[in-house]
């Protein structure tokens, strides 16, 4: 029976680069997760401060959320509600 070392000897150049890419991609990708999950935590850290102050956290979101869209995306989302509103008698 091989062992774990021997098998490894036999290895093609070409298997052992390949699972050295790939376990290289998986570190990126762990780091890059955390590094995600720290931001997410400041951005809620953020949000807390916010409420803290006094600031309403969902319309924060809402404008945060609006910030990112196309300015004509966001008029003509802005058209659609202001139309169902009034057709609800909302307005």
């Amino acid at each position: 029976m091989a062992t774990s070392a021997a098998v490894q000897e036999d290895e093609a150049p070409a298997t052992r680069f390949a699972k050295d890419q790939l376990k290289a991609i998986i570190e990126r990708i762990e780091r890059l997760e955390e590094e995600k999950k720290t931001i997410s935590d400041d951005i809620r850290d953020v949000y807390a401060e916010a409420k803290g102050n006094g600031f309403d956290v969902k319309a924060l979101r809402t404008i945060v959320r609006m910030r990112k869209q196309d300015a004509n995306e966001r008029a003509e989302q802005e058209t659609i509600l202001e139309t169902y509103l009034q057709a609800l008698g909302m307005l």
